[in-house]
């Protein structure tokens, strides 16, 4: 269950207060006043790598031809990257070359957006723009890369003035392409992730805020409307745990889909 986080009642008043975006800013922690603070959003993004280093060590450190139930589970996520994002967009060849990066950034976005319903965390870890900004830069020089080996001589001449446009519409054609390829790519890529899972924090919190005070506050005949406020809150938080898989399935193929654009042969 989503924990309400503090401060969200008046404690002189008793009133209802919603949640602020002081929730993204939690207090350091650890280090506190050195280059190596951390704070509580942090500190979870660590715990989330570590798990996910122990769950991929723990299901391919003795793979079998019959694989076991975790194997399994393990075999059948990576085949659904592999197939419906990366073969998918980039195909089989080009798809092996790109797969370690596409693969990491999936399951890291979808750890990160997963903390959002879990009890104690109760915040997606990629809720802060930090972190999306760090993905699209790095699918920001993915496709960038892959065009320059691809068509070094022709990757940016191309993407800026494509082939059969008037010359004299370059003056308004360059310069759109410009800020639609590489500006707005990695911008659009970063507001997408961090909006959706900052405007879900925010919800769920404000439907558990609301519950408790028409509960254990409000009196009267309010605590039947905080039954259903309390429902919403379930239903909102499977809806979340979508969002989270849905969010990191769009990211990485988006990204694939700007790699396979700088790949493509009119390039």
């Amino acid at each position: 269950m989503h924990l309400v986080a503090p401060g969200l009642f008046g404690t002189e008043t008793g009133g209802f207060h919603g949640p602020t975006l002081d929730d993204f800013f939690p207090a350091a922690v650890l280090f506190e006043g050195t280059p190596f603070e951390m704070n509580r959003i942090m500190i979870i993004r660590l715990i989330m790598v570590a798990l996910l280093l122990l769950l991929f060590w723990l299901g391919t450190r003795n793979l079998k031809v019959v694989p076991n139930r975790a194997q399994g589970v393990l075999e059948f996520a990576l085949d659904f990257v592999r197939k419906n994002v990366i073969e998918e967009q980039l195909g089989a060849k080009e798809g092996r070359r790109f797969a370690p990066l596409l693969m990491t950034m999936f399951f890291l976005i979808f750890a990160f957006n997963f903390t959002a319903v879990v009890p104690f965390f109760n915040i997606a870890a990629s809720s802060v723009v930090g972190f999306p900004i760090f993905m699209a830069v790095v699918a920001y020089i993915a496709f960038i890369y892959a065009g320059l080996r691809k068509h070094p001589g022709k990757f940016l001449k191309n993407s800026l003035f494509p082939a059969g446009v008037p010359k004299v519409m370059y003056l308004l054609v360059t310069p759109v392409e410009f800020l639609s390829t590489f500006v707005m790519r990695p911008v659009t890529l970063a507001l997408r992730l961090l909006m959706n899972m900052l405007v879900g924090h925010m919800i769920l919190v404000l439907l558990f805020a609301a519950t408790n005070f028409f509960i254990m506050e409000a009196g009267g005949a309010f605590p039947a409307l905080g039954a259903g406020t309390f429902v919403f809150s379930l239903a909102f938080t499977l809806f979340e745990l979508f969002v989270a898989g849905l969010q990191a399935y769009v990211f990485t193929l988006l990204t694939a889909l700007y790699i396979q654009l700088a790949l493509a042969e009119e390039h």
